[in-house]
């Protein structure tokens, strides 16, 4: 148990206080935007790299998440479009062959996962993300490195400006 604890500590997912034990790290709104900043530099990095990387099985998979994606946002399932938010990230951090940024990135979505759940779950917030992931396909499989990197980058810099909504007190509900 301690071994996994320093583990945990070290990955930056736990802290431990000295004679109290450990608690789950909270992530202040700073070091999300952070460590969603550093995201963008490593996938954008990913997405160029895939897509000079990306086969015609690879392409055909983007394109079936982006179509699922569209599925989900038209059913309004707002989890099953976070679910495929994940996995066609996954994708293409897999066809990048990046396994150093992927390694990072694992560690940074990890301590971001509480922001990341909040933004998902933010009202509206699929309809936004839909068109540029779409877009992020779209170069990715015109084998466009530049407009690769950008369409991530653009993504990233909008998933900056809305988790400070994220952070915000939602009003309760009147009744």
């Amino acid at each position: 148990m301690r071994n996994a604890l320093v583990q945990l500590a070290t990955e930056g997912l736990v802290e431990r206080i000295q004679n109290r034990g450990a608690r789950v790290r909270a992530v202040s709104l700073h070091e999300a935007i952070e460590i969603t900043e550093v995201r963008m530099a490593l996938e954008g990095l990913c997405a160029a790299k895939a897509a000079e990387r990306a086969t015609e099985d690879d392409r055909r998979g983007l394109r079936e998440i982006g179509g699922r994606m569209q599925d989900a946002v038209a059913a309004g399932d707002v989890l099953g479009y976070s679910d495929l938010n994940k996995q066609l990230h996954a994708l293409i951090l897999a066809i990048s062959g990046q396994s150093t940024a992927c390694s990072v990135l694992e560690r940074l979505r990890g301590q971001n996962v509480r922001h990341q759940f909040r933004l998902a779950m933010q009202p509206g917030r699929p309809h936004v993300s839909l068109p540029q992931h779409l877009d992020i396909i779209e170069a990715l499989c015109a084998t466009d490195p530049e407009a690769a990197e950008a369409a991530m980058r653009k993504h990233l810099c909008s998933v900056i400006d809305a988790l400070p909504d994220v952070e915000r007190p939602r009003p309760a509900p009147a009744g």
